[in-house]
């Protein structure tokens, strides 16, 4: 049977390693919401900044419907190949509407301290302007509209884990994911 484990978490607090380490060790097909809205944007050549992608999904839930991008990623996954599929970046209920309907389906909340989230930001330095963000711009950050419901979707996984340790001790917790019977 296929495993579909969607990620949700705060601002940088490891969906995209988890994805990656899932790839990498497991050969999981690996999904993220914000792909759809970066190949948008770079078609349009439009820089794919965090406002930028903000917008679009705005753009796109309101004139197309509030779960185009769950509909679009539960069926990538459906079709997926590998038995591991790994979903990063669910920020709504609505998100998951879709992929709850799927066999195999595992919300899984990321759960990290707000000062480690913004160092790991300003670390990884993924979208424009990230290296050089204070601390507030980033408290600011999480206030926009895109990572409102976040926390209620948290609320909502069957399984949470912690990533405020080493990337090691990271690793074991999602080991377990895969090594779980349903």
């Amino acid at each position: 049977m296929k495993k579909v484990l969607v990620f949700t978490g705060l601002l940088a607090s490891g969906k995209g390693v988890a994805a990656k380490y899932f790839v990498e060790k497991y050969q999981a097909d690996s999904f993220r919401f914000s792909t759809i809205l970066r190949d948008l944007l770079k078609r349009l050549y439009l820089p794919d900044s965090r406002a930028n992608m903000q917008c679009l999904s705005q753009v796109l839930r309101e004139n197309f419907s509030q779960d185009i991008l769950s509909k679009t990623i539960a069926q990538d996954a459906h079709t997926a190949e590998s038995p591991l599929v790994v979903i990063e970046g669910a920020r709504r209920l609505t998100d998951i509407e879709h992929l709850k309907k799927l066999s195999g389906f595992i919300l899984v909340a990321i759960e990290v301290d707000q000062k480690i989230r913004y160092e790991r930001l300003v670390k990884r330095n993924e979208n424009p302007g990230d290296a050089n963000k204070s601390f507030e711009q980033f408290v600011q950050d999480e206030k926009a509209e895109a990572e409102s419901e976040i926390p209620a979707l948290m609320e909502q996984a069957i399984v949470k884990v912690d990533n405020n340790g080493t990337l090691e001790e990271f690793y074991k917790q999602l080991d377990k994911l895969v090594s779980a019977r349903d």
